[in-house]
């Protein structure tokens, strides 16, 4: 029978790590965005049928979801998009799509959900398989409200009682995992707001609705008056990402817009935000005689970790990473769709430490540079298999 602890892991890895590295330079070289996940789907499943396994495809047409055994309790998620951003790294597995590159770690969540599901499977035909485990590969993870409500509405969480995930973290140095019990992401919004007025000439602004000055107020005082109308516990974060308006410096035009992301880390307070928002903004911008339109696109709650998820992730690293493998982390205002999933069936996301030791800072998440200590993967499949197996301290 295959071994189900450390050992059995070790002589894994002994042989798939290359492999793994391999596969993850290959989706970091071949990028794809959201709900366009064509080839990174065809190359997970090409390396899961290769393993035994049977994988079919989500209905949304990306995204996979694969069973390992009869009646699967436990469920391991991954994201497989990548970010609109253009790679500015010098090595050999840069992004060779213009535009587009995984600045999230997208990339080794999938390779280690799926090295994951390659050890399973030798686990599984050895008879050592004591519960049954499905893979998620979720699409459209950085997309509102994002692709884990298409895999709630394919019954993809159904039978479930876990759900585990893990999260690249820059700050974090590889060989460790941070956990925290209770929220650990925030709730995220897009937010755009629509003025309109009759435009007119720049000489004679008392003549029309003077819509640039009104849109600067919406920038400048909305977030601001946002701030102290809500409990700042809350943590309630209004951070604007575009403005357009204007094409002619002595035009004052019709139209124009402001869009960002509305983040808090308030469960309860996400419900009743957006109606709260749309009074503050229609009160600053209504005395300049422009009309208002504000576009609130809900997007994810909050991942909120359950205690026993939490405790079981501890244990297992413990025993399969190191005793000191371990740390605390903090809840970031970062949004994250496992959190929809959440929602329907406890577990937790854990924070897979990804930068090199002995290097005190590395590019961010989000970050043209961004990149990870390819140690991680390993990491990361010794945390996922061993929670599966509930090998923590074997």
């Amino acid at each position: 029978m295959t071994d189900t602890g450390p050992s059995g892991l070790d002589a894994f890895l002994a042989t798939w790590q290359p492999l793994l590295v391999a596969f993850r330079r290959d989706l970091h070289a071949h990028p794809e965005l959201g709900r366009g996940e064509a080839r990174t789907t065809d190359r997970i499943a090409e390396m899961l049928r290769g393993a035994g396994l049977s994988p079919r495809p989500l209905p949304s047409g990306t995204g996979l979801l694969c069973d390992i055994g009869p009646a699967p309790t436990i469920g391991l998620r991954a994201d497989i998009d990548a970010l609109p951003l253009q790679d500015a790294k010098s090595v050999d597995y840069r992004s060779t799509v213009p535009g587009v590159c995984h600045a999230c770690g997208h990339d080794v969540h999938t390779t280690v959900v799926a090295g994951v599901g390659v050890y399973l499977a030798g686990v599984h035909a050895a008879g050592g398989l004591e519960r049954g485990v499905r893979l998620i590969f979720q699409p459209a993870e950085e997309l509102m409200p994002g692709g884990a409500l298409d895999v709630i509405a394919s019954g993809g969480l159904d039978g479930l009682e876990r759900l585990y995930a893990v999260h690249c973290d820059p700050a974090v140095t590889v060989g460790s995992v941070g956990l925290r019990v209770g929220p650990v992401t925030s709730a995220t919004d897009n937010v755009t707001v629509q003025l309109t007025g009759t435009g007119g000439h720049t000489a004679r602004p008392q003549l029309t609705a003077d819509l640039v000055t009104a849109l600067g107020d919406v920038v400048v005082r909305v977030p601001a008056i946002l701030a102290r109308r809500v409990d700042p516990r809350a943590g309630v974060n209004l951070v604007w990402g575009e403005v357009h308006a204007g094409t002619a410096s002595n035009v004052i035009p019709r139209t124009g817009t402001v869009a960002g992301t509305l983040r808090m880390l308030d469960r309860q307070l996400w419900e009743s935000v957006p109606a709260l928002l749309a009074e503050i903004v229609d009160a600053v911008a209504r005395p300049y005689g422009v009309d208002v339109e504000v576009t609130h696109l809900r997007g994810v709650p909050p991942v909120v970790n359950d205690a026993a998820a939490v405790a079981e992730l501890a244990r297992t690293a413990r025993g399969l990473i190191g005793p000191d493998s371990v740390t605390g982390t903090e809840q970031s205002l970062g949004g994250e769709d496992f959190g929809w999933m959440l929602e329907k069936v406890p577990g937790a996301l854990a924070r897979l430490g990804v930068r090199p030791a002995g290097v005190p800072a590395a590019a961010d998440l989000h970050s043209a540079a961004f990149d990870v200590d390819e140690a991680c993967l390993s990491v990361g499949v010794r945390l996922l298999a061993g929670v599966a197996l509930g090998a923590e301290a074997r």
